[in-house]
């Protein structure tokens, strides 16, 4: 088992607390304390923005002679990331909120001036009814107007929340892809129409092409010379003594042997 130290201090008996000397320390004294950034601010120096949440080591002190309802006001100091120029602001109790001081600009906030419009309205509202009594009936009447409209609306709300509880969403669904087929059946036909359309067109181009070659003069095909045998030239030589004229090439006679004997299988 490790042993465990204890730190005990030794009072004599003879001990009077109110014999040791106070401390004495300057009522402004600073602590430094870790915190992060209540708003977002932009720096005055160099115009970095810093954003809300963003951790600092700052320096905290107590205002004096500022106070809200016995509460007191407390100074952060804290530098800029970029410049590293001071920026301080202080506590707010009255508003619960952080009020800036100097070395930075709050930025924008919609909420923040909403509620302060909204006090000033209710204050001055209240300055007004506190002696003038017509003032108040014409408040209060209002006042009810604007809630009964505020109701009117409310029961519009709920009846169209109930309308809408009883519709078929099944219903709508069909009612939807019907609707897409027929869509896509109207695309279909159309790109159909736009083929037959086409097919029309080259057609008629093509008709158009086959008159124009058909007025184009067209040349007479001639024949190639057919081969001539040996024989024809005594065919030809004969005719030209008075015979008849030579017969049709495919009639003529059949070839003849050198000693001026036809073929016959006698010869072999």
């Amino acid at each position: 088992m490790s042993e465990r130290k204890v730190l005990n201090k030794y009072y004599p008996p003879d001990f009077d607390p109110a014999k040791i000397p106070k401390l004495r320390l300057p009522k402004d004294r600073q602590y430094v304390v870790r915190l992060m950034a209540p708003f977002n601010m932009r720096c005055k120096t160099c115009g970095e923005y810093i954003y809300k949440g963003k951790k600092f080591n700052a320096r905290k002190e107590t205002v004096q002679n500022e106070a809200y309802l016995g509460l007191p006001i407390f100074r952060f100091y804290i530098k800029c990331t970029r410049c590293l120029a001071e920026i301080t602001f202080k506590t707010d109790p009255e508003n619960t909120d952080y009020t800036m001081e100097h070395g930075a600009t709050r930025n924008f906030q919609a909420e923040k001036l909403l509620e302060e419009e909204e006090k000033r309205m209710q204050k001055e509202r209240e300055e007004e009814e506190l002696n003038n009594p017509m003032k108040v009936l014409e408040n209060r009447t209002k006042d009810s107007k604007l809630e009964m409209e505020v109701l009117e609306n409310l029961q519009e709300l709920k009846e169209l929340n109930q309308r809408q509880a009883n519709v078929d969403f099944e219903a709508m669904l069909k009612q939807y892809k019907e609707l897409e087929a027929e869509q896509k059946r109207k695309e279909q036909e159309e790109d159909e129409q736009e083929i037959r359309e086409m097919l029309e067109q080259a057609q008629n181009r093509r008709l158009l092409l086959d008159s124009d070659s058909d007025e184009e003069p067209v040349k007479p095909h001639v024949k190639p010379e057919a081969r001539m045998n040996p024989t024809d030239i005594l065919q030809e030589v004969s005719g030209g003594r008075g015979s008849s004229p030579s017969p049709n090439p495919l009639s003529r006679s059949p070839p003849r042997s050198g000693h001026g004997f036809p073929f016959s299988s006698s010869n072999f």
